[in-house]
């Protein structure tokens, strides 16, 4: 299946590890270039990338008075530099090291007249091998990656229509390349406590800042379950979150990741993939506002839902 045909694509976790794993380190190096490039916002909304009509974008950042936008195509399988001066350059994605996709883009950067210092490392993975010294992730399924891009477009479109029910402070639908997961979130207004940190090879700054406010967040992740998942959580998490009652059939609550799980392949095999999200998503929003006892202000949908 394509996913090309209006369904939602299906991909095995299992079936593209190697490629996920280096695709995620080179997602990583562009990642780092926005964060050098892009003005800080608060909960780290300067870093993530998003999804577009060929893969994902680091959308426009500023370059020493021009403007630059990196985008990784999983249509053509490039990766594309282009500056608001006309100059363009382009890496193939191709069966590669990270290490050598880590030195052409910054060859390529350097060709653009852009200094973007990238960070050496990869963060919140466990082998946190310097992108330099990277030869052993050099995997490259082009039809795992087009895929996969083909399920964030799917999700993409869910969860945008999430975030438009929701009256209140709510990030953008974004791809948060620590992780690897595309992700939305809802704020109740409030201020958390400070979170614990204690995430693999990341400060524990970076959760300060992501978590300094009481939220509820889901989005879509390659993991979890044999396709993927949809996940769902609030922080802090209030009593009586983890056994609320959160649809459709085959959602439940994982003890291990702290958070609600919609495998990826109910959804795919749904007559109404969409309200399947949609229903888990509200569901589990749902629990969290009123456990939490989140202001009426903000509970109560956007006009038209």
């Amino acid at each position: 299946m394509n996913g090309h045909d209006g369904r939602w694509p299906r991909l095995l976790v299992d079936d593209w590890t190697e490629t996920r794993e280096t695709l995620h380190r080179w997602v990583q190096v562009v990642g780092r270039i926005r964060l050098s490039l892009a003005p800080f916002e608060n909960h780290w909304w300067h870093v993530p990338l998003y999804v577009n009509a060929i893969g994902l974008t680091t959308s426009l950042m500023p370059a020493g008075g021009r403007g630059l936008e990196v985008q990784f195509d999983f249509v053509d399988h490039r990766l594309l530099l282009d500056c608001t001066d006309g100059r363009r350059r382009t890496v193939e994605l191709t069966r590669r090291s990270v290490a050598d996709f880590y030195e052409e883009v910054r060859a390529r950067l350097g060709e653009l007249d852009v200094h973007a210092p990238i960070g050496a490392t990869p963060v919140e993975v466990e082998d946190a091998t310097p992108f330099a010294e990277d030869e052993h992730h050099a995997s490259y399924d082009p039809d795992a990656a087009h895929l996969f891009w083909l399920s964030l477009v799917k999700a993409h479109g869910v969860l945008s229509e999430f975030r438009g029910e929701f009256r209140g402070k709510a990030s953008p639908v974004h791809f948060f390349w620590g992780a690897f997961d595309l992700a939305v979130t809802r704020f109740s207004g409030r201020p958390a406590a400070r979170h614990p940190g204690g995430v693999p090879n990341c400060p524990d700054r970076v959760m300060w800042e992501a978590y300094c406010a009481e939220v509820s967040s889901a989005g879509f992740w390659p993991g979890g379950s044999p396709e993927g998942s949809f996940y769902s959580y609030a922080y802090p998490e209030p009593p009586g979150f983890r056994s609320a009652a959160a649809g459709p059939a085959g959602a439940a609550y994982d003890e291990g990741l702290g958070e609600f799980l919609l495998p990826y392949h109910v959804v795919r095999e749904s007559t109404e993939p969409d309200r399947l999200v949609l229903e888990f998503l509200r569901s589990t929003y749902q629990a969290a506002a009123r456990l939490g006892e989140w202001p009426d202000q903000v509970t109560s949908p956007a006009a038209g839902w």
